[in-house]
């Protein structure tokens, strides 16, 4: 009975996971017809629906959550546990999932990954941009990337960065038809580019900060994007103003490509952190990770 209601909760998890059983079956190498009797026998010894399923989609019933919800960390216990066992015996491997957005993929990651996998060849890490919150213990990722004031209390949280911030920048093009802002409350009279948060759906409002005084502006314009790469690239063709994070425009500035104004008032703010539960054993792949990615002062 164990051996049976074990595999048989392993093909839930993988339906549950991905609410299509076309996908799940692929992925657990069985018909679509042995993976329905699969769930239908377990529903049948539990005595409780678990899917509502329909000829489009697959959803969980509230027994369903709640078995995913008890099943997923300890499936993730017994397979961390495997891993690290066959890690102490040879050279560290396995798969890491990391959860994190573009900007800290593409500025954090990156350029720490190339030297740790060359290192550890055996060691695989797959990166999933994300620009929205999400929860990486059902999604079965083994930590996230995020700004440390992101983070949720109950995890932990390794920094990887030293505090950042925003930068305010223009073209020169632009700023031959119009004036430099001086104070944050001059942008009213500005073709502002807009981000789209992924997270929210909303508009981000520019933060300030000048002499302990904290404060957010609603700003206008013609154009709106959700990436910032996409925003400077506005930016840089005359498009208006982008006040996007520093590290990604100082080439720009330094090149005289983008104009930095209002400096003074871009206030400083906790950078990226690696964030992960902290009931969860990760084994030594995941700690040799962690410890190449640590930001040291």
């Amino acid at each position: 009975m164990l051996r049976k209601n074990f595999a048989d909760l392993l093909s839930f998890q993988v339906v549950a996971r991905e609410k299509n059983f076309t996908r799940a079956a692929a992925q657990l190498r069985l018909s679509q017809s042995a993976l329905s009797h699969s769930i239908r026998a377990l529903e049948e010894r539990i005595g409780v629906r678990l899917l509502n399923r329909t000829t489009r989609r697959v959803s969980l019933t509230l027994a369903g959550e709640q078995l995913l919800k008890t099943l997923d960390p300890h499936l993730a216990e017994i397979e961390n546990t495997i891993q690290q066992i066959g890690a102490n015996q040879n050279s560290p491997r396995g798969l890491i999932r990391l959860s994190t957005t573009d900007h800290a993929a593409n500025t954090v990651l990156l350029p720490r990954l190339a030297p740790f996998m060359r290192k550890y060849p055996d060691i695989h890490i797959e990166i999933n941009v994300q620009n929205r919150f999400i929860d990486i213990v059902s999604e079965r990722f083994d930590a996230g990337i995020r700004f440390g004031d992101d983070i949720a209390q109950d995890m932990v949280a390794v920094k990887l960065t030293g505090d950042m911030r925003m930068a305010l920048v223009g073209s020169p093009e632009y700023f031959k038809h119009q004036p430099e802002p001086k104070t944050p409350y001059d942008l009213s009279e500005h073709s502002c580019i807009n981000l789209r948060l992924m997270s929210t759906g909303s508009l981000y409002n520019w933060e300030f900060k000048k002499d302990n005084h904290e404060f957010s502006v609603p700003v206008n314009g013609a154009f709106t994007a959700n990436t910032s790469q996409l925003i400077i690239n506005a930016a840089l063709n005359g498009v208006g103003l982008a006040y996007v994070p520093e590290d990604l425009i100082m080439d720009d500035i330094q090149t005289g490509k983008l104009v930095h104004v209002l400096e003074d008032w871009s206030p400083y703010f906790p950078g990226y952190y690696l964030y992960y539960p902290s009931r969860r054993q990760h084994n030594t792949a995941f700690l040799l990770l962690l410890e190449a990615l640590r930001h040291h002062e």
